[in-house]
């Protein structure tokens, strides 16, 4: 007897879950709550401890960054398990929502802007059109992350503008959780230690500029929503696997930030190998020609 099958209410003609089963999705979901709060809390002591130049106080900012990752994970389970469990809900999906917004829109956004921005030694006169374009771009990535959400939410199969194989799922844009998770992998390679050259804090905005846009774009993303860990399709894809939590382990820092970028530049590397092959197809032959 599999899960479902355990968790079914034997007094349910339609076979529904029971009604503490729909609490299990739900805890993971308030996890990833407790995590972008966390994060928050980091952040801000660490501002604090920076501004009195206290020792240690950039590891707040790595810290933030970490639970930041451990809550993409999470979020990748909360709705696995619900699938799984068959205790999928409005009020579930509508939770999972203001959870990303927490976590994935706010604490990347404000973890952006005091790391990246707040304690950078500009020239005096780039300095105010730095801390400028710091709030417009930090809003930009949580309106944008916000916006991306919504139209998840109300989209039932959203078609992307390059789109794929028929038998494959994908995002139409880039999912916000992976958007958090290359903002909290540059921050954790970096140990937490604040940006200080105007220049790299210049490039730092840039590409919270790209992270919004392609949120809000209609680019096909991968899903992973198919692929099934419990029972794979072949025992070698244990081997990979396994390989893969190895790395982490061992150089958790390259290899998040390898996984992160490698999937935000997958979009782009789509789209731009879309536009190649449209570019480069050789046109049809009309009829008559055919004849001649």
């Amino acid at each position: 007897m599999n899960l479902r099958e355990r968790l079914v209410d034997p007094g349910s003609p339609d076979r529904r879950p029971r009604r503490a089963a729909y609490a299990l999705p739900t805890l993971f979901t308030a996890g990833n709550v407790f995590l972008g709060f966390y994060a928050l809390l980091e952040v801000f002591q660490g501002a604090m401890q920076m501004a009195q130049n206290a020792a240690g106080a950039s590891l707040h900012f790595q810290s933030a960054a970490i639970a930041i990752g451990w809550a993409v994970f999470l979020d990748g389970l909360d709705g696995r398990i619900a699938r799984m469990t068959n205790t999928t809900s409005e009020f579930g999906r509508e939770m999972d929502s203001l959870a990303d917004v927490i976590t994935f829109g706010i604490a990347p956004a404000v973890l952006a802007f005091i790391w990246g921005v707040q304690f950078v030694d500009p020239p005096v006169s780039a300095l105010e059109y730095l801390r400028r374009g710091g709030y417009l771009l930090s809003f930009l990535y949580l309106l944008c992350g916000a916006a991306r959400l919504a139209r998840f939410n109300i989209q039932k199969n959203p078609v992307p503008k390059n789109p794929g194989r028929p038998d494959r799922k994908y995002f139409v844009g880039l999912p916000i959780p992976a958007a958090a998770a290359m903002v909290a992998g540059v921050v954790y390679v970096s140990g937490g230690e604040p940006l200080r050259w105007w220049i790299v804090s210049t490039a730092w905005l840039a590409l919270l500029g790209l992270l919004s846009f392609l949120m809000v774009s209609t680019w096909r993303y991968p899903s992973f929503k198919n692929l099934n860990l419990t029972r794979p399709r072949s025992p070698l894809t244990l081997v990979p696997l396994g390989t893969l939590i190895l790395l982490i382990w061992f150089f958790s820092q390259p290899v998040l930030l390898a996984m992160s970028a490698c999937y935000v530049g997958s979009g782009i590397f789509i789209r731009l190998g879309g536009v190649v092959r449209r570019r480069f197809k050789p046109a049809p032959r009309h009829p008559e020609h055919q004849l001649g």
